[in-house]
């Protein structure tokens, strides 16, 4: 089988104050936050630059949905569109829509519990 993730590309978690949130991780922990949280840049084992993002979000968010969990993790994926494919085919919860950008592909399972899994085909060099 051949390698379906590739590492983590985003922790976000719901937050009664975001800012607050970014503030107290920016002044204890050293995160260089931003309107979106902290963005941790890394390499992979090609040495291409990459980037894993950590988020949070409103405690009343509904990105989440369906999950009624306070958190969803994004996996780093190659070939998105093949991969939703063949998960759908392997009787995983597919949520039947994808989203494009300039930094990459989106696109979302349920995993066993329940949870949103965010599955993103990067473009990290729109960041650069």
């Amino acid at each position: 089988m051949k390698k379906r993730v590739k590492g983590i590309g985003g922790i976000f978690f719901k937050s009664q104050d975001p800012n607050a949130t970014k503030n107290w991780y920016k002044k204890h922990l050293g995160f260089n936050t931003d309107d979106y949280g902290c963005t941790f840049w890394w390499k992979d084992e090609a040495g291409n630059k990459c980037s894993t993002q950590w988020s949070p979000f409103k405690k009343d968010t509904t990105y989440f949905e369906p999950s009624q969990n306070n958190f969803m993790l994004n996996y780093r994926v190659e070939n998105l569109v093949e991969l939703l494919d063949e998960l759908k085919n392997e009787g995983v919860t597919v949520i039947d829509k994808i989203e494009e950008y300039d930094y990459g592909k989106f696109g979302w399972i349920l995993d066993l519990d329940g949870n949103k899994i965010e599955l993103w085909e990067p473009n990290d060099s729109a960041f650069l």
